[in-house]
């Protein structure tokens, strides 16, 4: 691979490198073996790309040389892809990971607290049973979480995703402190009187 081809690392979205990662572990991989493990790793703190996101990466990493793939032999019923990392591929990766310029912030985007944002055109009912529905739904993710734990413990080659799991896993804790919380706020709430309440007039609660 030439150095023409090289491209550079702004050339490459977070999903490709996302991707790339998880073929930087040991074994060759199918795409479908790849949205699986992201759906038991990588959602869990940062998001699971769609399984025609995946395989969009997997041409584009080939095609710049940081991946190749192998069909299976006659002894698999059906015929699989299995890809794998390049040298140049493991060169590229560990070169964008060790470059924390690229980290940036944390990004929220709280659906919840959206509607909640605009309670005021809402049930305090309806808004109280969707943040219960948000509670368990964030036990049944911190339930997910502790299992993908439990599996990665132990095991030397994911020391690493085993620290992000474990991250996971206190910030899951500290999303239903904090809805439990809402849940305390949003009772604290008079319900609004009828329409004129809705539509009362006054500034935004903006500074300045």
């Amino acid at each position: 691979m030439t150095s023409s081809h090289k491209p550079k690392k702004q050339d490459l979205p977070p999903t490709a490198w996302a991707v790339l990662g998880l073929l930087s572990f040991p074994g060759e991989r199918t795409g479908y073996e790849l949205k699986k493990w992201a759906d038991s790793s990588l959602r869990f703190f940062y998001w699971s790309p769609a399984i025609s996101q995946i395989y969009a990466e997997l041409r584009r990493l080939e095609e710049l040389g940081y991946a190749s793939s192998a069909r299976s032999g006659p002894e698999e019923v059906r015929a699989k892809r299995r890809y794998a990392i390049t040298e140049a591929g493991r060169e590229a990766l560990a070169h964008w990971a060790a470059d924390t310029t690229e980290a940036g912030p944390p990004v929220l985007k709280h659906g919840l607290l959206l509607r909640v944002w605009l309670g005021h055109l809402a049930e305090p009912a309806r808004l109280r049973a969707m943040v219960g529905e948000h509670l368990e739904r964030t036990r049944e993710e911190l339930a997910a979480v502790r299992e993908a734990a439990q599996e990665a413990a132990g095991v030397r080659e994911w020391a690493f995703p085993a620290v992000a799991l474990r991250w996971s896993e206190r910030q899951h804790l500290a999303e239903l402190e904090l809805a439990e919380a809402l849940l305390a706020d949003l009772a604290q709430l008079a319900p609004p009187e009828g329409t004129a309440a809705r539509q009362a007039g006054g500034d935004a609660p903006t500074p300045g």
